[in-house]
Order: structure tokens, then sequence, then C-alpha cells
């Protein structure tokens, strides 16, 4: 039986959860429970701590194991990341005080850097050549610049708000792009039927979130136009019509170009436009 890691709160487990279940397994937690079992599937379902489950995963007790990338990374465990899962995504950032210039790394020399992801952050300025004491915090690091606790903090940003609101600035570069993603002890892990379904059941679901179902009639004399606006990912479905001047068309699209490409459909002669979510694909 399949034995997976999956965290047990806040937006990493929320996330999972609704993913997996979307992906058609029988996956239920109430506040108190550590374990779920999904016999129809051949899965074992564990609710542990995001930070534990690397050292979980790579100790084989786990087949598989859902956390953040940045939590992957910190922890200092070695492991395979199988499938990312595109949400719960983020930026590492160093900040600094808004009334300060920043001119690089090399200004942290020496200085107090307050973290929650301290093993991150050693490697990041050791690689850079800079040596500066960091201050391991549980969460809400930035408080530390105000208190006089450190000069400076890194931490995981989403939309930069709260940062913004303390006085302070995101500087540099990314120290890390994460997100959550399925992880497994190497790529042995990815070997036999009941890994396989697992992860392409969670691709499939992962992809369709990524694409909605575009549908429209058109012209026979404009369909060429608007096919080289979204050709689709091989090419699109065309039908005839019951008037045989009009052609049906239905084609994927990205979502992140959805309103464009709706938008210069329309331009072209495109009538009766519908966007449809999709469920679930296979690419």
């Amino acid at each position: 039986m399949l034995r997976i890691a999956i965290p047990n709160k806040g937006a990493l487990s929320e996330g999972a959860i609704e993913l997996i279940q979307k992906a058609g397994y029988g996956l239920r937690k109430g506040v108190k429970d550590l374990h779920c079992v999904d016999a129809g599937n051949g899965v074992e379902f564990y609710f542990l701590r995001p930070t534990d489950i690397p050292t979980y995963v790579e100790s084989g007790v786990f087949q598989f194991g859902i956390t953040g990338r940045d939590i992957m990374l910190d922890s200092g465990v070695l492991l395979h990341e199988a499938l990312p899962l595109n949400f719960g995504r983020s930026k590492m950032h160093y900040i600094i005080p808004q009334g300060q210039e920043f001119t690089g790394l090399q200004q942290f020399q020496g200085k107090r850097i307050a973290c929650s992801y301290p093993n991150l952050v050693r490697r990041h300025l050791a690689a850079a050549g800079v040596q500066a004491t960091v201050i391991e915090l549980s969460g809400a690091v930035e408080i530390s610049i105000q208190l006089g606790i450190a000069d400076a903090a890194a931490d995981v940003v989403e939309t930069g708000t709260t940062i913004r609101q303390a006085g302070l600035k995101t500087v540099g570069e990314a120290l890390v792009h994460s997100e959550a993603i399925v992880v497994c002890k190497d790529a042995s892990g990815l070997a036999g039927a009941e890994a396989q379904r697992f992860l392409r059941r969670l691709q499939g679901i992962v992809t369709a979130r990524q694409y909605a179902m575009v549908e429209y009639d058109v012209r026979a004399s404009d369909l060429d136009k608007c096919c080289a606006i979204c050709p689709g990912l091989q090419s699109p479905t065309v039908m005839p019509l019951q008037n045989a001047e009009w052609r049906a068309v239905k084609v994927m699209v990205l979502n992140k170009e959805l309103v464009d490409v709706v938008d210069r459909l329309a331009d072209a002669g495109a009538k009766g436009i519908i966007v449809t979510e999709i469920r679930n694909c296979r690419l």
C-alpha cells in the first residue's frame, strides 16, 4: 500500500487535501486525525508537520510527501522533486528598512539576519562569501528589525503587503521560488503502478487548472483567422454546423491568455463564445 505524508495544517494542507480529493482519492481529515486510509485506491495518508515531512520521506517511511520547496531546501535533506503542484507559490527575499539603500549582499557582512529558514539563508550567504549572524525565529520575522533584534531579515513573501506596512522592503534576487511539491527519496520512488497512478492523477488536476475550454461558432471564411489566434495543443476541434457557412470550434486555452484570446476571437468574427472550466485532463 502506498504511504503518503500530507501537511497537517495551514495553506499547504488545505491545498494538498483539495487536490488529492479532486484526483479521486477518499481523503478525509478531522481536527485530530493523524491517519486516513483509502483502501479502494491502496493508499494510506498521514498528516504531519510540513517541516518534518522531508525527514520522514528521506527515511523511507513514506514513498511520497507533499511540502513546500522552501521547507525541503531548508531541511538539508536531499530529496527528488517528483511533481510541482502549482499552488502555495511564494518567494523568499531579504528584507531591510524602506529608507535604507541596498548595495548588494556584501552589506550584510557581520550583520544580524532574522529568518525562519536558517539553513537555507546560511547557505545562500556562504555562497556569496558573506559571514553574518543568522537568528532563527518561528515567524513574524519582520518585527525583529523594528525591535532591534536584527539588522535585516529573510522571509517568504507572497504579496509583500505586510512588509510594506511595517516600513520595510524586499531587496535583491529571490533566494528561492517556492511552491507545494511532491517529493520522494530518489527517482526509484517513481516506480510501481500505484505510484505512477498517484502522480498521473495529480498531474491531471494540476494541468487542468492551467487551462480552460473555449467553444465558439465562426463563419468558414473566418475559420483560419480564428484558429491562428488560438491553435490549441495539437489542433482545434472543428465541426460543421447545419448552416454550411458556419463551423463550431472547440480548443484548450491557457488561463493566463484567456481574456486576451476571447477578445481577439470576438474581433475576428467568432460568435457565441463559451468558456468552461476543465476539471481534469491528460496531455
